[in-house]
């Protein structure tokens, strides 16, 4: 983990994204890139000019800059390498661009953890960011003077086609230093036994050398609250989960579950795409 992006909308909320961000720089020597979207209506955009052309882009990138200039004196980012940028995008593609353009290996976003991250995106994008990113996801709900985790749950189906996200959940566990529980939720639609749960996870885990991690069965009446539950059970520091692209996350968490889990846990959720 060598480059970490933060996109901001200069709230409370994406400083609090800000600060974990710095703190996991000092410790894994990272650099910082600041991302700030101005979003700007298609219809103002004329087919032969371009978006620096308007005035109103020109007007927001300059108080952006500003508002970096301030930011950046924040002591906390001291000794921080920061790049800075502005884009005119939709904030989800801004953030895959960005991600792409720059080998981002981790987006750390803030949110209020009521409204979910529709503080700082609006609309459908908080769901587009979470699933559609290609570069793991940290959401951050609340201010950690001290980010630390010791104890990651991973929830997953432990199907094959979570394998991919699985071992970029293990490369981030091994950074921290963290216990990783694998968690599989037991629904009253999706029952499985314990024999059976417990038989799939062990195969699951079967190559890969981690070995740091315990195998958690958890009956509850939705994946959502079983996930947020069992966390609590265990006062985790961290809720990881695989997402599935643009169909959603993979087929064990059905409708809007990543989603919702983003908007309603009150721990840190980190994302990983299948």
């Amino acid at each position: 983990m060598k480059k970490i992006l933060v996109p901001t909308d200069f709230s409370e909320q994406a400083e609090n994204a800000l600060k974990v961000a710095a703190q996991l720089a000092k410790t894994h020597n990272c650099e910082i890139y600041l991302l700030h979207i101005v979003e700007i209506p298609m219809h103002k955009v004329d087919a032969l000019s371009s978006y620096n052309n308007l005035p109103e882009a020109v007007y927001f990138m300059k108080l952006a800059h500003k508002q970096f200039e301030a930011l950046k004196t924040k002591d906390y980012l001291k000794g921080l390498v920061i790049h800075e940028h502005v884009d005119l995008h939709e904030i989800f593609k801004g953030i895959f661009q960005t991600c792409k353009k720059h080998n981002i290996d981790l987006v750390v976003m803030g949110s209020n953890g009521v409204s979910g991250l529709r503080e700082m995106l609006v609309g459908s994008n908080t769901e587009k960011v979470v699933r559609t990113s290609e570069t793991p996801v940290l959401v951050i709900k609340n201010e950690h003077k001290k980010f630390k985790v010791k104890d990651f749950v991973f929830a997953s189906d432990f199907k094959d086609e979570s394998k991919t996200s699985y071992k970029k959940a293990l490369n981030f566990a091994e950074v921290l230093g963290a216990k990783m529980h694998l968690l599989m939720v037991n629904t009253p639609n999706k029952f499985v036994t314990s024999a059976k749960a417990n038989n799939r996870i062990k195969k699951f885990t079967e190559d890969f050398s981690f070995s740091k991690y315990t195998i958690n069965i958890y009956n509850d009446l939705s994946i959502e609250k079983g996930i947020m539950n069992f966390s609590q059970s265990i006062n985790a520091d961290l809720i990881g989960m695989s997402t599935h692209g643009r169909q959603g996350i993979s087929h064990f968490f059905n409708g809007s579950i990543s989603e919702d889990l983003v908007n309603h846990a009150k721990r840190p959720v980190i994302t990983f795409k299948i």
